[in-house]
């Protein structure tokens, strides 16, 4: 007879809320503001807060295009009864869960949010870096060269450009596109160029990660420009060997992507 082992396990309390006043909920609400505002990737999003039961909520859409309704929640922030009067930053983590992500500030917060490059809210924190240090030349896209089949650097300093980085200062992409499949990037998978058209009009993009056995897996997604329009189009596997075999496919569904 096999008998189970029995574990003694305790589900954490969740953090208690600190009663914040009026005064003090206005004050945290103009601060992350002020904090989204100076973020591009952020405000490209439009992102808002909204206050709920002693909480703040962040809700943005994907798309500018979408309907107003279409708001999506990433995050929320907790006041906390400690010593410090921190505040938590968490993620939606299953159903009805979340999870740590930092505590601080309201500024520091932000930055959290605007600099992800893991996946957590968005994964385009070097862009966002990136597009604040051209705001400061007053530049909307940086210089970027092209030095390999897939590689690319800024022209002023030489340092290598990262794929989100590539996809909007290079090729023009809007940040929304830039950001799909969302999905993807939410589940830590690293994008990389796997190959460019000619025409600088169709950019192919894997984005890999690693189980937990070491292996290598992922999927691969169509950056393509159409009619002066930029779109960003999942490729079915089978169908994703290189650039000419993920278009000829899409054709033949009238571009739907695979997801």
């Amino acid at each position: 007879m096999r008998w189970r082992r029995h574990f003694d396990y305790t589900r954490p309390a969740r953090p208690k809320v600190r009663p914040l006043t009026p005064e003090e909920r206005d004050q945290i609400v103009a601060a992350l503001n002020e904090g989204i505002h100076r973020s591009p990737v952020l405000t490209a999003f439009a992102l808002r807060v909204q206050c709920l039961r002693g909480r703040f909520y962040f809700e943005w859409r994907w798309d500018p295009d979408s309907a107003p309704e279409e708001w999506s929640t990433y995050g929320r922030i907790t006041p906390l009864e400690n010593p410090k009067r921190d505040l938590l930053l968490e993620t939606p983590y299953g159903s009805n869960s979340w999870s740590k992500r930092a505590t601080g500030s309201p500024a520091k917060l932000i930055q959290a949010v605007a600099g992800d490059t893991e996946g957590a809210f968005h994964g385009l924190g070097s862009l966002d870096k990136s597009l604040r240090e051209a705001a400061k030349a007053g530049l909307e896209r940086l210089p970027v060269t092209q030095v390999g089949r897939t590689e690319f650097v800024y022209t002023e300093t030489g340092k290598r450009c990262s794929v989100e980085e590539v996809l909007y200062h290079y090729f023009g992409l809007p940040i929304h596109v830039v950001a799909r499949p969302s999905g993807w990037y939410s589940c830590h998978r690293k994008p990389s160029i796997a190959e460019v058209s000619p025409d600088h009009t169709r950019v192919l993009v894997r984005f890999t990660a690693t189980s937990w056995s070491g292996e290598a897996f992922g999927a691969t997604c169509l950056y393509a420009k159409r009619e002066e329009k930029w779109g960003a189009y999942t490729i079915k596997p089978n169908q994703s060997g290189n650039l000419a075999t993920a278009e000829a496919w899409l054709v033949k569904r009238d571009w739907r992507g695979w997801l």
